[in-house]
């Protein structure tokens, strides 16, 4: 009677090993450091922290990554943080809270995650940063971070810029429309261009102010460039949102853009790819929005506790207004 009691137990204890091993503990998948909400199949929950609706850029953005995770099977937990930094802190706190399984943002800033990256970190849940950077010094916070190479792109702003300006010999004035303060496209935008023009003391920036990557404070912004430098050759502009207000001020001025003034922009949204066609840009730099399937294909191998690369750069290009016209009526955004 013992013998058959103990065989019993036996058995009932392997049972559960076996149920244990099967969901991954309830808490997470099993042999990972991903966390989350697990479950006892392989379906995964993300909270994802978006910037705001800014610019035709990131719509395009959001709406790939909510795409993607629909064909990905993934769950998506969607916060838009209206370029507010403690909106998203707290929309992170939220994702730690109901136990996601991967947490992925878009840093409004690249200062001041330090904090709820370490709580995310300490509830084993992994963070994947998108499209933005942050400046942490412990890069353990973090798994990847999937986006552009924004002060390369600052820089094919400024070697077209010299090859366009060659053969001049006369100072070319610039001003320049920063993207939101403190944010790591415009920070990193605007070093990449002025490594390359420094070469040239031909080229000098006059004025240098924030649009907040949006088309109204672009135009707010450049009419205020207007009045006080009437001698303007060159706009530069962190994204085409703030190029096409920009654009706006500039007719409203009675000048010609394009023509009067020269204008470098960068994203490549549907928007700006036709006033680039319709010769009102002179060039884009293209940063692409579609990040929404590397992103889904990230999550689920840190979830699974597999290795991935600390950097992922998206592939990118260039356009002139010859090539805008080729393109524009296959553009996705």
């Amino acid at each position: 009677m013992l013998k058959r009691i103990s065989a019993l137990v036996l058995a009932g204890l392997t049972a559960m090993a076996v149920a244990a091993c099967g969901s991954g503990g309830g808490g997470g998948v099993s042999g990972s450091d991903g966390g989350g909400s697990g479950g006892g199949d392989d379906a995964i929950t993300m909270g994802f922290s978006q910037v705001g609706a800014e610019s035709g850029w990131r719509t395009a953005n959001t709406k790939s990554v909510q795409e993607s995770a629909a064909k990905a099977g993934i769950t998506l937990k969607f916060s838009d943080a209206q370029q507010k930094q403690e909106n998203q802190i707290k929309a992170i706190r939220s994702f730690i809270q109901q136990r996601v399984d991967v947490i992925a943002f878009s840093p409004v800033v690249e200062s001041g995650w330090d904090t709820v990256l370490k709580e995310a970190q300490n509830a084993k849940i992994p963070v994947i940063l998108t499209d933005r950077a942050v400046d942490s010094k412990d890069t353990s916070l973090y798994k990847s971070f999937l986006g552009s190479d924004f002060i390369e792109e600052g820089k094919k702003a400024g070697q077209w810029l010299v090859e366009e300006y060659k053969d001049a010999t006369d100072t070319v004035n610039i001003v320049e429309l920063q993207g939101t303060t403190g944010s790591a496209p415009a920070n990193d935008r605007k070093e990449g261009f002025a490594q390359v023009i420094a070469a040239e003391p031909k080229f000098k920036v006059i004025a240098s102010q924030t649009g907040d990557f949006t088309r109204a404070k672009g135009k707010e912004v450049m009419e205020a460039f207007l009045k006080s430098n009437p001698d303007i050759d060159v706009l530069y502009a962190h994204n085409d949102d703030m190029g096409l207000g920009a654009i706006e001020a500039i007719e409203g001025a009675g000048k010609v853009p394009g023509e009067d003034i020269k204008i470098i922009t960068v994203d490549a949204v549907k928007d700006g790819m036709q006033a680039l066609a319709d010769g009102k840009i002179n060039y884009i730099v293209e940063c692409s929005p579609l990040l929404g399937p590397q992103l889904m294909d990230l999550a689920k191998k840190v979830v699974k506790g597999e290795q991935v690369p600390a950097r992922v750069v998206t592939e990118e290009t260039t356009f002139t207004q010859e090539q805008a016209k080729e393109v524009l009526s296959t553009r996705q955004y």
